[in-house]
């Protein structure tokens, strides 16, 4: 057998076990995404990803099923735990009339309606601009990097939102970097503002 014959053999020998080795890896590969998918669903669903908006979710502030923001203490008897390591901003219109207030720490934020603000939650444009096209979408995107591996499940965007009935009482965000809370303190101003003008329009 000529030299070439036989380096030829060695190439096709080393390409077959090449192959095996590929596919094997692979066949590791495919069983270690399918444990981390069902390992990412377990997590997701025990709390680290709020289930598909609907206007029932966001009523009962995305608790757990069977529980609901009435089934809690009165929201006026949370202490303002922490306030001393909070940034205070109010959040007015452009006439200067205060909407809310906004209580920024580390790696959160409270929104606060203004005392005589009874903003419902049913009132446009909270539920579709303001849940669905921003805190919503700012969860569902952390949530494709915790699927990535790219972020903890820990560290997900989450928000609750407490209320008194319909009434918006507090607004609670954790894990807001600072990049997000420019966006949201935006977000949210020009939302209580048009809710604001709804409201006094049909006084």
């Amino acid at each position: 057998m000529s030299e070439d014959a036989e380096r030829i053999k060695r190439l096709i020998t080393f390409k077959k076990k090449l192959e095996d080795e590929i596919e094997e890896m692979g066949s590791d590969l495919k069983d270690s995404q399918a444990m981390l998918e069902t390992l990412n669903s377990i997590l997701l669903e025990k709390g680290f990803k709020r289930p598909e908006v609907t206007e029932e979710s966001i009523k009962t502030g995305g608790l757990p099923s069977g529980e609901s923001v009435d089934d809690r203490e009165p929201w006026r008897s949370y202490p303002d735990a922490h306030v001393e390591s909070e940034n205070v901003t109010p959040l007015k219109t452009l006439t200067g009339e205060l909407l809310a207030t906004l209580y920024v720490s580390e790696n959160s934020l409270r929104v606060v309606p203004a005392e005589g603000r009874d903003f419902d939650i049913n009132t446009p444009p909270f539920m579709h601009f303001l849940v669905e096209r921003v805190l919503l979408k700012m969860q569902e995107r952390d949530s494709e990097l915790v699927r990535a591996g790219q972020l903890s499940p820990g560290k997900i965007f989450c928000y609750n939102i407490v209320r008194e009935g319909n009434i918006i009482r507090e607004i609670v965000i954790n894990n807001s970097d600072s990049d997000r809370l420019r966006e949201l303190k935006s977000s949210i101003r020009w939302t209580l503002e048009k809710m604001y003008e709804k409201t006094k329009s049909q006084s």
